[in-house]
């Protein structure tokens, strides 16, 4: 049985490979293979790390979401350019593997290579303009407070409930039990009778 079930999975893996490097009508596929190679495994990955406390772990996991940001970054400027590029999913989702794997060490190299040198010579500039940017998003939003205000009550409104936003209606306060009304929940005021 175990036998089957390793040929099954090796049939299973030359399906997957065939449809991830098949170079025609594959972009949903090869798109949805960048997704999860890309960003659902480093987001467990990084998970798992946390929560392990492993800090070999977390400084992977740091250096490759830098890697992955700044390829991001470039992307967001470049997508519509190269994307119509033949094979260039097939390409990304190469470099998102390459980025991973612990035989290549691909974020390290990056990161080490172009983005700590780029950045190290960059950084009072950058500093300085996100210093800017984030003051001017702040003055920003203060001066549009009525406005998000008046947008939150309209969608308090249509939505009927608070909750999504964070808050509590009048509706919702007035449904939530009393602990005084209900029988199975003590009082304060009542002593409890298993702790005499």
């Amino acid at each position: 049985m175990a036998l089957l079930g390793s040929n099954l999975t090796g049939e299973l893996l030359q399906v997957g490979l065939r449809l991830l490097l098949c170079p025609l009508g594959s972009n949903i596929v090869i798109r949805t293979a960048c997704c999860s190679v890309g960003i659902a495994l480093p987001v467990y990955s990084t998970f798992k790390a946390i929560e392990n406390r492993d800090q070999n772990a977390q400084r992977k996991c740091l250096l490759y979401w830098a890697a992955y940001g700044s390829f991001s970054l470039v992307e967001v400027f470049t997508d519509k350019l190269i994307s119509w590029f033949p094979m260039y999913y097939h390409i990304k989702f190469a470099f998102l593997v390459w980025l991973q794997l612990p035989s290549t060490d691909g974020a390290k190299q990056l990161y080490m290579k172009h983005l700590r040198p780029f950045l190290s010579r960059h950084q009072a500039k950058v500093d300085q303009v996100l210093g800017i940017a984030s003051c001017e998003v702040i003055k920003l939003v203060s001066s549009y407070q009525a406005e998000i205000q008046f947008v939150r009550s309209m969608v308090v409104k249509i939505s009927g409930s608070d909750h999504m936003l964070g808050g509590t209606t009048e509706s919702d306060r007035s449904r939530q039990p009393n602990p005084s009304e209900d029988p199975a929940v003590p009082s304060d005021a009542e002593p409890d009778q298993n702790n005499n």
